[in-house]
């Protein structure tokens, strides 16, 4: 079978989120560096694109921006890395499934938001910042509007658009784990990241990295990425736990049960 049913792909995320759950915290940190790192790439890589496209080409850029910006996620699942979007769809199939506690949960997103923070900043600050990426010409002109746009929306706009963003992110997570092949994985990955660039949707990670290119370009604050940063964690949360976790979940619960209560039998035989 060239893909996996919703079923079987249910039952991976939540071995996916059992074993998050049980990291060691160092190669969490690591990994969620190059999480960051990698989305960061992804963004760095779409302004790089569009922001010399003529104005007349409209939203068009936006799907070309979108067309590219994948790259970061396919790098965060076939190469390996950590991304707190992610795990907050397959931390909570975890949790629901009995194979991790609350606490896990918390540890795991509280290390991997970290470190997804530093590796954002990090390109942030040496490739746009240092190297001038972000900050010459329309390169310049195209992150600084991106932030704007960002931090100009409401608390309520904002937290509702994240969970478009994460709800879009984490099936773009749940169709990756229905491939085998990293063909299947790269296609799985990239028509649903390609969706949330183009619409426009705010994910945290890579406000990690525009919002301070911003900063380091002297255009926006500190304060104001905090303003951002609140709702959007909060919204992509209940996209990624509610949306895609609870509701897949909820229909496929008896089976997943019945393989964990297997799964105990066989560990206790043993």
């Amino acid at each position: 079978m060239a893909f996996h049913s919703s079923q079987r792909i249910a039952e991976l995320a939540v071995d996916a989120g059992a074993k998050k759950a049980t990291m060691h915290p160092f190669h969490a940190l690591l990994l969620g560096f190059l999480g960051g790192a990698f989305i960061s790439f992804g963004f760095l890589l779409d302004i790089r694109v569009i922001a010399n496209l003529p104005q007349q080409w409209g939203s068009f850029s936006s799907l070309l921006g979108g067309a590219v910006f994948p790259v970061g996620l396919m790098l965060i699942i076939i190469a390996g890395g950590e991304l707190l979007t992610g795990n907050m769809m397959a931390l909570p199939m975890a949790v629901l499934a009995k194979r991790a506690t609350l606490a896990q949960l918390g540890k795991n997103w509280l290390l991997v938001l970290i470190s997804n923070f530093i590796g954002a900043i990090f390109v942030a600050y040496f490739f746009g910042h240092i190297v001038g990426l972000t900050e010459t010409g329309p390169f310049l002109t195209k992150t600084v509007a991106i932030a704007e746009a960002k931090i100009d929306e409401t608390f309520m706009k904002t937290l509702i658009s994240a969970i478009g963003c994460n709800w879009l992110v984490c099936l773009g997570v749940w169709l990756a784990y229905g491939a085998d092949d990293i063909g299947g994985k790269i296609l799985a990955i990239w028509f649903p990241i390609m969706a949330f660039v183009a619409i426009g949707f705010q994910h945290v990670v890579a406000n990690m990295f525009v919002i301070p290119a911003a900063i380091f370009a002297g255009e926006v604050t500190w304060a104001d990425y905090l303003s951002n940063f609140i709702p959007v964690v909060i919204g992509n949360a209940i996209g990624g736990g509610v949306f895609v976790a609870l509701i897949y979940w909820t229909v496929h619960k008896d089976s997943l049960q019945a393989s964990s209560k297997a799964r105990s039998t066989i560990k206790k035989a043993s």
